[in-house]
């Protein structure tokens, strides 16, 4: 991971700095890369050149070129990586707001809040590396890791995604057929439908067995007739090809 730091003040661009260095060390596998900038003007050269971070860490107000007309490049560049301001004034949160800002802290920086703004970048960043299952909740849409996913259920037309660890998410009434909902993450080498109502990543199967396919989970899963040949050739391939 990338991590731009942009702060017209070097006393507060080192401060910065130390913090994240800090934060690298209690956290050894989280690394990234540091960039520093004190002249905005010369970062926003660089955005226009496609040079992009994955996390962006800006000083407000600063000459020429403020943080929010930084934010705002990045956003018509397309890049919609995570920004976090610092400032010494709470004047100008609207203004963050509007460049869909992932965290606003004031100065001096909280080290508790800074760790926490990391920790939601470091999770967007990898997020973003993954592709997601997106699913209509009643609290809005939520994303999930294909990786996370164990498997998915179709339940009186609402989605049940089982997620590793024991999680479920319910959707909302689906409009389309199971299959129209599940058909890009069907496409995906270790996902395999086995039934008309299930969906289940491989790697997470324990074992196919006379019954259906055992989950890590310890719930078995049915198996259709009408797929068991398929399904039986299809988790034999890909369990040659996990181990070969």
């Amino acid at each position: 991971m990338k991590i731009t730091i942009c702060d017209d003040s070097i006393e507060d661009l080192l401060k910065i700095e130390k913090l994240l260095l800090y934060y690298k060390d209690l956290y050894p596998g989280r690394d990234f890369e540091l960039e520093k900038f004190s002249d905005p003007s010369e970062l926003y050269q660089r955005i226009s050149g496609g040079k992009i971070s994955d996390v962006y860490i800006l000083d407000m107000l600063m000459p020429r070129q403020t943080g929010i007309d930084l934010g705002n490049r990045l956003r018509s560049a397309g890049c919609e990586n995570v920004i976090i301001y610092v400032t010494s004034s709470d004047d100008f949160a609207l203004d963050a707001y509007g460049v869909r800002a992932a965290r606003y802290l004031l100065k001096p920086i909280n080290e508790d809040k800074f760790f926490e703004a990391l920790d939601y970048a470091w999770s967007y960043a990898m997020m973003k590396k993954e592709p997601v299952y997106v699913l209509k909740t009643k609290d809005g849409l939520v994303q999930t890791p294909y990786s996370r996913i164990e498997y998915i259920e179709n339940i009186c037309r609402k989605l049940e995604v089982h997620l590793v660890g024991g999680e479920m998410l319910r959707s909302l009434f689906i409009r389309r057929s199971f299959e129209e909902e599940i058909q890009e993450i069907a496409g995906r080498k270790n996902f395999l439908q086995v039934h008309k109502s299930f969906l289940v990543n491989l790697d997470y199967v324990k074992q196919l067995t006379a019954d259906g396919m055992m989950m890590e989970s310890g719930r078995t899963l049915p198996v259709s007739k009408s797929r068991a040949a398929e399904v039986k050739r299809e988790y034999l391939l890909f369990v040659s090809r996990k181990y070969s």
